[in-house]
C-alpha cells in the first residue's frame, strides 16, 4: 500500500534526531536513509558492525514506515511438504531423511489431494508446497499435482517449489529453465517461494551444501520466473558459518536482481536452527542478532517491498518484536502443516495460529493488522 508522503517531508526533523547518534558513520548513514538514498554495501557492513539496536530500530522503522506505513500483513495459508527424500545432504538440514527411515515420508498425489480437501470450506487463500529434492519426480509429475489442486479449488493461490527443486525437476524432464517454468505456469503455478538460497558465497556454499544448485543458477531461475510473470520470494540462511560480509553480499545480489526485474515480493531471513543436523556444534544466533539482521535487511533491501518475520522459525515473541525492526509481514495461519523448522528444534513445534491471534500480536506491537492475499492485496 502506498505511503502518504510524510516521510520525506519530516526528514529534516529526523536529521535533528540523528544528531544525537554518537558514531559519525552511523549518523551519516541514518541521514542518507532519511533522504531516501540507497546505502552501499560498505555502509550495510557498518550497520552490522557498529549499529546498536536502538539506532537500527529507528532507521529500519523509518524505511518500514515509508514503504508500508503502520501496516503489518498476514494471510490464511497452509503448507504441503510432499516428501523429505532428497538428493542433497546439506549440513544444516534436519529435514532430509533417506527412504526407509522412520521419519521419512513420500506422499502420493492422492494423499496430497486429501490434505487439500481437508481445507474445503475453510477460509484459506494460499497453499505453500515445498519439500526435499526427490530423485525421481520431474516437472510433469509436480505440474500435474498443481493442475489437480487448481481443478479442485481454482481460487487457491499455489506458491510452490524452491529454485533447488525446480532446477532438478526441470533438468530431469530435459527442458530449459524457461520451458519448465512456462509449463508449470500453464499447469497453474502462481508464485515461487524463496527457499534454497541459503548463502550465496560460493566457497561457503560449497562447504555447507556441496553440490546444491549454485548461487548463479538460483538467481537465474528466479530471474526467468520474473520475466515470465511468476513472482517469488527470497531467503537467506543466517547464524551459522557466515560473516556479516557474506550476508551483505547475499542481499546485494538480491537487490541487483530486483533492480532488473521487480519480481520479489518479500525477503525472509531464515535462522539456522541446530537440532538434529551436522552443524549443531555451532549453536544459534541470539535474539539480538535476529533483530539486527531484520533491521539491516530492511534498510539495505530498499527495493523489496516486504520483510517477512516467519514466526514458526523465530517463535511468536521474536516475530512480534521484529515488527519494530523493519519486518512488516507475519506470514500466515499455517494450521500445523509444516515440519521443516520443528524438526530443527524451533520453539513452535506445532505451528498454528488463527487470524485473530495474529492480529492481536500485531496490534499489541502497535501496528495495524491487514489480512492479505499472496500478492499483498488486502482481503
Amino acid at each position: 500500500m502506498p505511503h502518504d508522503g510524510t516521510f520525506f517531508v519530516n526528514s529534516a526533523k529526523m536529521n535533528r534526531i540523528f544528531d544525537h547518534i554518537s558514531d559519525r558513520d552511523l549518523r551519516k548513514i541514518a541521514g542518507k536513509v532519511a533522504s531516501g538514498m540507497r546505502i552501499t554495501t560498505q555502509e550495510g557492513l557498518i550497520l552490522y558492525e557498529k549499529g546498536d539496536l536502538p539506532v537500527l530500530g529507528l532507521v529500519s522503522s523509518m524505511v518500514r514506515k515509508r514503504i508500508n506505513g503502520s501496516y503489518a500483513y498476514y494471510n490464511r495459508n497452509f503448507h504441503i511438504e510432499p516428501g523429505n527424500r532428497c538428493i542433497h545432504n546439506c549440513l544444516f538440514c534436519s529435514y532430509r531423511k533417506p527412504a526407509g527411515h522412520p521419519e521419512s515420508w513420500d506422499y502420493s498425489h492422492d494423499e496430497i489431494m486429501d490434505m487439500v480437501r481437508a481445507f474445503d470450506g475453510k477460509n484459506v487463500t494460499e497453499v505453500h508446497i515445498t519439500g526435499g529434492v526427490h530423485p525421481e519426480h520431474d516437472v510433469h509429475y509436480y505440474g500435474s499435482l498443481v493442475e489437480k489442486i487448481k481443478a479442485h479449488r481454482p481460487a487457491l493461490h499455489v506458491k510452490a517449489f524452491s529454485a533447488v527443486e525446480l532446477d532438478h525437476m526441470i533438468t530431469l524432464a530435459g527442458l530449459s529453465t524457461g520451458e519448465g517454468l512456462s509449463l508449470l505456469k500453464k499447469y497453474g503455478l502462481d508464485s515461487i517461494p524463496g527457499g534454497g538460497a541459503e548463502i550465496f558465497d560460493e566457497k561457503l556454499r560449497e562447504q555447507i551444501c556441496k553440490g546444491k544448485t549454485s548461487s548463479e543458477s538460483w538467481l537465474a531461475i528466479h530471474e526467468t520466473a520474473h520475466r515470465l510473470g511468476i513472482p517469488s520470494n527470497a531467503t537467506m540462511l543466517y547464524g551459522h558459518l557466515e560473516t556479516w560480509n557474506h550476508r551483505i553480499d547475499h542481499m546485494n545480489r538480491l537487490r541487483m536482481l530486483q533492480d532488473r526485474t521487480g519480481g520479489f515480493n518479500a525477503f525472509i531471513p531464515l535462522k539456522y536452527r541446530k537440532a538434529n543436523n551436522e552443524m549443531s556444534q555451532l549453536g544459534e544466533a541470539s535474539i539480538i542478532e535476529d533483530l539486527r539482521n531484520y533491521a539491516v535487511a530492511r534498510i539495505f533491501l530498499d527495493n523489496i517491498p516486504h520483510i517477512k518475520a516467519y514466526w514458526p522459525m523465530t517463535g511468536k515473541t521474536v516475530a512480534q518484536l521484529s515488527l519494530s525492526f523493519g519486518a512488516d509481514d507475519f506470514d500466515g495461519t499455517i494450521d500445523d502443516t509444516t515440519k521443516i523448522y520443528s524438526m530443527a528444534g524451533a520453539e513452535e513445534q506445532n505451528p498454528s495460529m488463527t487470524g485473530a491471534e495474529i492480529s492481536a500480536l500485531i496490534a499489541g506491537a502497535g501496528y495495524e493488522p491487514v489480512e492479505r492475499d499472496s500478492l499483498y492485496r488486502r482481503v
